[in-house]
């Protein structure tokens, strides 16, 4: 299957470390790759239907150190919907006058909801088609942007719907907070100081945060398998809700 990357911040930060290491697992996921940054109002969406190990585009996002406080990427190893730029991910919808988000991993059979007009797939993955439904059912939720709380409880209502039909691990954002559903599996770690260094388990690379970092600085990092060997990964329960604000994980 797919897999996920996210980076919740409180204050703009480069996920270059964490992008290297996550392009390399494109060998075995090799049909596609999409990351998305929030910066302001604004989003910054970089796709490719190329695998993210040979794209020059993720190159060009390895070389470039966009900073943003909400980040998401996803390299796509297909199961519904052909290899195509309209079916890569991250996808991106208005509601409230924002941004928001979208990237799953998994596999959803016999799911067909009744869609209105404002949400419609471009592509033809089940993944575009949720994003859509969920858009759709939180507008009837709410009639303006809720708080992360309130949102985070919307969603626990509606994600069983979909999840029912199969594999539903997902991540969204609207650029203030970051949303992550496990339906199989998902992992998380906050770094914070005092600093340390990290190491990537897929490529020959280290940093030493505490040099690149200030003592206010934090940082959480949400992903399908751990990035590196030498930090402690928390492992999400099936079927769990997480929501990150500035960095850390929102008591709800």
């Amino acid at each position: 299957m797919c897999q996920l990357l996210g980076m919740n911040c409180n204050t703009p930060t480069d996920i270059v470390f964490s992008f290297t290491g996550f392009a390399h697992r494109s060998q075995e996921h090799a049909d596609g790759f999409g990351i998305a940054f929030f910066e302001g109002a604004g989003v910054r969406l970089f796709v490719d239907h190329q695998a993210a190990l040979h794209s020059p585009v993720a190159e060009l996002v390895r070389r470039y150190p966009i900073k943003s406080t909400n980040v998401i990427a996803h390299i796509r190893k297909a199961t519904q919907g052909r290899v195509a730029l309209e079916n890569c991910h991250p996808f991106v919808r208005e509601l409230w006058g924002r941004y928001w988000v979208f990237a799953h991993n998994g596999d959803l059979k016999g799911f067909s909801p009744r869609l209105h007009a404002a949400f419609r797939p471009v592509g033809d993955t089940d993944s575009e088609l949720a994003f859509c439904w969920l858009m759709q059912e939180l507008a009837k939720n709410h009639a303006s942007v809720p708080t992360p709380e309130q949102l985070t409880e919307t969603l626990r209502e509606l994600v069983p719907v979909v999840s029912k039909h199969g594999t539903f691990n997902f991540m969204l954002s609207n650029g203030h907070a970051l949303w992550a559903h496990c339906s199989t599996r998902l992992h998380y770690l906050v770094r914070q100081h005092p600093f340390s260094t990290a190491r990537l388990q897929d490529e020959d690379m280290t940093v030493n945060f505490a040099e690149v970092t200030t003592p206010q600085d934090r940082v959480a990092v949400i992903v399908t398998e751990p990035l590196t060997a030498n930090e402690t990964w928390v492992p999400f329960a099936p079927g769990e809700i997480k929501a990150f604000l500035d960095g850390q994980l929102l008591a709800t």
